[in-house]
Order: structure tokens, then C-alpha cells, then sequence
């Protein structure tokens, strides 16, 4: 049996679609296994050993019609017996309808065209989530169900790191816990207000006595450095201390404590690694698709929709979209003073 799954997304959408093959592979051990993925996102694939190999692919490169057309031959002649499709978008629909697996199981279009043949099991979207994964692990997990619908799932994804990633020494604690700060999200829809950001961290410098690293992307320092010059406590920040790869990043969250910051790849990669996590939801992601495994212990989040249920009441989540070209408008009524009690409860014996 020849399996193929295609996420071309972000690195959170990467990781999670990764129980796929992790929840196949036990259910078939023989099965061969390749995982398509933007090549920015595969750091979190490697050392899978229910991944067999993996398939890097340049977004721009297949954005273009013909490099596409010329991929969908390369895929036909790997003969693929199924195709698993979680991103379910243009580019992957083409891919299924046309690559030659006999099996092909994709998420149905929300638009009126429907499934037009691009999948033997085209599968609906969840309408609400039932289990504490999140909606988006379980609209995964519904994927392989249409081919093995009475097998036991495992809807943790998972991380593998090698001994000498494990044994890499990213800083000297000085026997100090130490904290990992998502201090800027993805998109600017995901970032939180550069001062609430300095609040929070000033907070967690004058409470506890711990190391605090900054998480950002290579292109996002300048704005990190505009944040740490808002604070007013700079000491025991590492800011000179940067993961340059998404395996980098992995062996050093392997090296830390806990996790505070926006919903994304960062804080999916600690709960892969067990580690705590405070998320700090944006305004306009549905928090429901993915809050993952929160029980208020280990993991626990804000929303400014459980908060200030009366600021959604005037539009649907469509129409809140809208405003995101300027999303400090709800950002804003995300405080400090709100998410600063709730993070302190959850941090009480962990630091």
C-alpha cells in the first residue's frame, strides 16, 4: 500500500496533519508513507518514522499552472494507491483528481461547484467539535475514518527528535525555569498590540524568577526589538537567543518550560512536546477549530469572544473577518488586565 498526503499550509497545520500518517502507519506497519509539504514547513516531518519520505514543494513554483501539471505526471508515476488531502484547495484537488490513486479523500468544497469528482470520499467539514483535539484534528482524523472506520485513533500529534537534538545545549538556565514568549503571530491578525505584549512580559519578569526567550520569525526582528524596547524589565530576556530553522526551534523548546503566546505553528510544536502552553487567542480565529487537548492544567487559553461575548453580537464571524486589515480594533479589548490573571492562575507550580 502506496500513501501519499498533501498539507500545503502553515507549520501548525503541518504538524497536525501528521497524525494521518502517524494513526495509519499502526494501523498498516507495511504501508509506505510520503508527506507533501511546502518545503518552509517540513522541519516538523523529520525523524517521523511513520513518514517514509518526504516531499518538499516551493509555493511559488506550484502556484504556477504548468510546474503544476508537470508535478501531477511526477505523482502519477509513483502509482499511489490512496491520497489523503486535508488542505483540500485548488492545487491538491487537481492533484487528487488527476494523479491516478484509486482512492482519493479530500474535504468537500463549502462553495455551491461541490466535490466535481476530485475525490472518491469527499468528506463535510465538521460542524462543531466533540472531542478536546479541536475541530481541526478531528476533521483530520474524519479523513481516515471513510477507509478505517472502526479503528482506535490517536489524535496527539507527535514530534521525534534525534539523541544529539535532544542533547543539544541551546543556553546556561542558571538553574532557572525558563519561558518561551510568542511575541508576534504569523500575520498581523495574530499579533497582539506591541505594549500588551511589553505588559505581559514585564509582568513575568517582576513575578517570577525566570529566563524568558522571544519567539518571532527571521523577518519579524525588527518589530521583536521594538517590543523589547517597550519593556521596562529587559533583564533575564534572552534576546539575542534565536532558533534560525523550525528544528531549531523544536530542540529549543525541548530545552524550555513553558510556552505563553498566539495560537500557531509555536505553540502547536510545544504541545507536540508535552510542554505547558498558555494561548492567547487572536479576536478572529474561531477558537473552537484550534483550542487542541486544553484541560486548564497543562493547557489553557483567553478569547476575547468568552470574555466579551457581547462584542461579536453585532456580526458573524464572516463579517468580523472583514476588519482585519485592522485588527487592533479588537485587539485592543484584549487586555492585559484580562489575560494577565488568567495566565498567573495557570502558571501557579509551573515556574
Amino acid at each position: 500500500m502506496k500513501v501519499l498526503i498533501i498539507q500545503n499550509k502553515r507549520i501548525g497545520d503541518v504538524l497536525i496533519s501528521s497524525i494521518i500518517a502517524n494513526n495509519y502507519k499502526r494501523i498498516h506497519p507495511d504501508a509506505e508513507i510520503h508527506f507533501m509539504a511546502y518545503d518552509f514547513t517540513t522541519g516538523v516531518l523529520e525523524h517521523n518514522p511513520n513518514i517514509d519520505k518526504i516531499i518538499p514543494i516551493e509555493e511559488k513554483k506550484l502556484k504556477n499552472l504548468k510546474n503544476l501539471f508537470l508535478f501531477i505526471g511526477q505523482i502519477r508515476k509513483e502509482k499511489y494507491d490512496i491520497i489523503f488531502d486535508p488542505y483540500s484547495k485548488t492545487q491538491s484537488r487537481l492533484i487528487c483528481k488527476f494523479g491516478g490513486a484509486r482512492i482519493t479523500i479530500g474535504n468537500k468544497s463549502r462553495k455551491k461547484m461541490g466535490n466535481l469528482g476530485f475525490y472518491t470520499h469527499p468528506v463535510e467539514h465538521l460542524k462543531e467539535k466533540s472531542h478536546n483535539s479541536g475541530k481541526a484534528i478531528e476533521d483530520r482524523i474524519e479523513l481516515i475514518k471513510q477507509i478505517e472506520p472502526n479503528a482506535e485513533f490517536d489524535y496527539y500529534p507527535k514530534l521525534f527528535l534525534s539523541e544529539a537534538e535532544k542533547n543539544k545545549k541551546w543556553f546556561d538556565a542558571n538553574g532557572k525555569k525558563t519561558v518561551i514568549l510568542g511575541v508576534l503571530g504569523s500575520t498581523p491578525q495574530k499579533s497582539m498590540p506591541y505594549d500588551y505584549v511589553a505588559a505581559i512580559c514585564d509582568f513575568l519578569v517582576k513575578q517570577y524568577d525566570i529566563n524568558i526567550i522571544f519567539n518571532y520569525a527571521p523577518k519579524q526582528k525588527e518589530e521583536a526589538l521594538k517590543i523589547y524596547n517597550l519593556c521596562e524589565h529587559k533583564e533575564n530576556i534572552l534576546i539575542d537567543l534565536y532558533a534560525q530553522s523550525i528544528r531549531d526551534f523544536i530542540t529549543l523548546m525541548y530545552q524550555c518550560d513553558v510556552f505563553i503566546g498566539n495560537e500557531g505553528g509555536a505553540v502547536h510544536i510545544a504541545k507536540a512536546l508535552n510542554k505547558p502552553t498558555f494561548t492567547i487567542f487572536s479576536p478572529y480565529v474561531n477558537k473552537d477549530h484550534w483550542a487542541s487537548f486544553e484541560d486548564g492544567k497543562l493547557h489553557a487559553s483567553v478569547h476575547l469572544l468568552e470574555e466579551k461575548p457581547e462584542l461579536y453580537s453585532a456580526f458573524t464571524f464572516a463579517e468580523r473577518k472583514k476588519i482585519e486589515a485592522n485588527p487592533s480594533i479588537m485587539y485592543r479589548e484584549l487586555t492585559p488586565e484580562i489575560i494577565i490573571p488568567k495566565m498567573e492562575s495557570f502558571l501557579a507550580n509551573k515556574l
